[in-house]
């Protein structure tokens, strides 16, 4: 029985033994292939095809691009998140059968949310990719029964869904979809982010924050945009992607970091006044383009900058630069500008007198005329503040030839030394000479002085000068004879913090005289006193300023007018400087009362937002209106605020919900809007509130940005109306 026992023993421990054996042999085969997968080619071999099958490597994560602030923190410009839609159709836990079942519901939900497909074109590009991925299996199949070590390009794990790129919003209401709501490792779908820029208020500024390309990495455009693009983009990070128990995972190697922002010096609601006075004044005279610019006196901040040219459907918009770009002469504004050099090198008193008859002096052979000389009209004599009063070329002529005929080069010295050639950096990039003067010498080889370029200088031709110059020295004259540069860019902020604050530089302490200062000074307020812009002056605050008319050189000749005004308010103690500029004009030409009167507009609104009047300090004759503009929307809502302000309407011709606004001096007029459950609804003019409870009322969805009223809407009124659709409408 022992012995029995011990063979048992004996055979259990034998056997033991063995499994030991082979379980050591096992490991150290395990060993030897680690070792082997390590250290060997063919290690690296595999470990290049398990990183091909579950990690994409150095992809890069771009940075969230600074935002662009008004100087109060209203958005100008910003960047918000997109979304490109891509379905992975090697998703491990994807099934045919369960796709081929949901396909129809998924594709019906995007072809209502998205219509540039119909349901079946949906279907189809889901489908395609399923069957792409089914290709793409039989292929490896195929060469792995060859044995050939050939690699299948797997294209079907991101096969775009969508057309473009959507928001988060609608992100959250796809992944509600049927197929799309399960975990992504079985729908297979994946949303790439991108960054996107977005302006909230629209097309306000839109010239001078500028643009991004369409491709964000690229960067900025134009405008701000462009110019601190540097410091806007930030640095981009690194991520890979790797798959972590059949999900796409993103994981990040090095953070990106976010651009700085801007704040800029506009005033929304002054640079929203600045456009709606320029744009109505462009479309009353059908000009070609204009420009207004807004400075404050003191600081140099530019608070309204606007850039408009006429586009090839008859509207205006955002285009060129102007500000900085419109290099022309400058015509009568300039005028100022003789009259500072000749008073400053005692050429002249304001009270001296020039002889200047009918309107007609000839000099060299070549007729210097005064806008009055058709009318036969004999003037006399006029005094140099008059001749500024009626804007005479003829005495800013006869000026320059009594001090500077023998010595031409002392006159434009005296240009010089006011700071007006002066080469300067501005805040938005430009080309060429734009944004610089223009201003030649007696002895310039390039730019030819011939015998009558001094006294054509005097009233503004022979030169050039864009309208940021003549902004800058007028801005000089109200501030005591400093002349600072103008600017937008007012800090930059990194992670909240201000890390650079800009200052205006001074480019010049003093133009002239304290004397010559005050007899200028006096002779602006006089042209709107008494002079060429009697229609400018306010019953609110004094005006000084200057007009300009001048001729617009075209094919060695002149074709058309551009007219400006310049000045600033109030007269004795400077608020802002404005100047306002329009290019070929139809019509009889008028620097007062076309440029004129949008200053005028401008700086009665602007004063109204920084003084506060009262409702009965308004003048119906004033370009302050007695009544407020009121919203469109619903007539009944309309009808209780006009009753509470005992304002008087008229009777709405038919029965209507909703109604368009319209009014007069004296009383507005509601006219009836067509809503139907078939056609798009038109909410232009609406506020926030009617807007969106028409067009959801309607069976559409809302994208909103802005505030104020609507200005635009991304379907036409009138459309036929698809249920579902989103609409985007924008408020200012």
């Amino acid at each position: 029985m022992k012995e029995h026992n011990r063979k048992d023993k004996k055979g259990i421990l034998g056997r033991y033994g063995l499994i030991v054996f082979l379980l050591m042999l096992f490991a150290v085969m395990i060993i030897f292939s680690a070792g082997k997968v390590v250290f060997t080619s063919e290690g690296k071999k595999w470990r290049e095809v398990g990183e091909k099958e579950t990690v994409i490597r150095d992809r890069v994560i771009l940075p969230k691009r600074g935002n662009i602030y008004t100087y109060d923190g209203k958005l100008l410009a910003t960047t918000e998140p997109l979304y490109s839609i891509y379905m992975d159709f090697w998703a491990d836990g994807m099934q045919k059968d369960t796709l081929t079942k949901y396909v129809g519901d998924l594709s019906m939900e995007l072809s209502r949310k998205f219509p540039d497909r119909t349901a079946a074109q949906y279907k189809n590009v889901i489908m395609s990719g399923w069957k792409m991925r089914e290709k793409e299996e039989r292929q490896i199949e195929e060469n792995k029964a060859k044995g050939v070590e050939k690699r299948v390009p797997i294209r079907s794990r991101y096969v775009k869904i969508i057309g473009g790129d959507i928001s988060y919003v609608d992100l959250k209401e796809i992944r509600t979809y049927p197929f799309w709501d399960q975990r992504s490792n079985r729908s297979g779908l994946i949303a790439e982010e991108r960054n996107a820029r977005k302006k909230p208020f629209g097309n306000l500024a839109t010239r001078t924050v500028g643009n991004v390309y369409k491709d964000l990495d690229k960067g900025g455009a134009s405008g701000l945009e462009l110019k601190y693009d540097s410091l806007l983009r930030g640095v981009p990070g690194v991520k890979f992607r790797q798959k972590i128990q059949g999900k796409w995972m993103d994981v990040v190697e090095k953070p990106a970091e976010e651009g700085w922002d801007i704040i800029t010096t506009i005033d929304a609601g002054i640079q929203d006044i600045a456009e709606r006075s320029l744009r109505d004044k462009l479309t009353e005279t059908e000009a070609e383009s204009g420009t207004a610019i807004i400075m404050e006196v003191k600081s140099g901040e530019i608070k309204g900058i606007v850039n408009l040219d006429r586009m090839s459907n008859g509207e205006y918009a955002e285009g060129n630069p102007n500000a900085f770009s419109y290099m022309n002469e400058p015509g009568s504004t300039f005028k100022t500008v003789t009259t500072m050099v000749a008073l400053d090198d005692g050429v002249v008193t304001p009270t001296d007198s020039f002889h200047v008859g009918s309107g007609l002096f000839q000099y060299n052979k070549r007729w210097v005329r005064d806008h009055y000389w058709r009318r036969g009209q004999n003037r006399g004599y006029l005094t140099v503040a008059e001749g500024m009063s009626i804007s005479s070329n003829i005495v800013m002529s006869k000026i320059v030839l009594k001090g500077y005929e023998d010595n031409p080069t002392k006159f434009v010295e005296g240009i010089d030394r006011i700071g007006l050639r002066k080469q300067l950096q501005w805040d938005v990039p430009l080309k060429g000479i734009e944004g610089t003067s223009s201003i030649r010498f007696p002895d310039d080889k390039t730019n030819y002085w011939s015998k009558t370029t001094l006294p054509w200088m005097s009233f503004g031709y022979e030169l050039k000068i864009p309208p940021i110059y003549m902004l800058m020295f007028y801005n000089g004259i109200a501030n005591g004879g400093k002349m600072i540069k103008p600017f937008i860019a007012r800090q930059f902020v990194e992670d909240g913090k201000v890390v650079k604050s800009a200052e205006a530089e001074i480019v010049n302490p003093n133009m002239c005289k304290e004397t010559t200062l005050q007899q200028i000074q006096e002779m602006l307020v006089g042209v709107v006193e008494e002079g060429t812009a009697k229609v400018v002056a306010s019953d609110y605050f004094t005006i000084a300023g200057k007009t300009g008319t001048a001729q617009i050189a075209s094919g060695g000749g002149y074709g058309g007018y551009y007219v400006s005004f310049c000045g600033y308010f109030p007269a004795e103690e400077p608020m802002y400087t404005i100047f306002v500029g329009l290019r070929k004009p139809k019509g009889v030409p008028s620097g007062g009362g076309m440029a004129g009167m949008v200053f005028k507009n401008i700086a009665e609104q602007t004063y109204v937002r920084k003084v506060q009047l009262t409702v009965d300090d308004y003048r119906i004759d004033s370009t302050l209106q007695k009544n407020p503009p009121l919203k469109n929307g619903n007539w009944k809502h309309n009808q209780t605020l006009l009753a509470s302000l005992n304002f008087p309407a008229s009777d709405l011709d038919e029965a209507a919900d909703w109604v368009k606004m319209q009014q007069d001096s004296v009383t507005y007029h509601p006219q009836a809007l067509a809503v139907t459950g078939s056609l798009i609804p038109d909410v232009r003019g609406m506020g926030a509130r009617d807007a969106l409870y028409l067009l959801e009322k309607s069976g559409l969805r809302v994208n909103l940005a802005g505030s104020g009223k609507v200005v635009s809407q991304s379907f036409s009124p009138g459309q036929r109306l698809v249920k579902g659709t989103t609409i985007s409408i924008t408020l200012r």
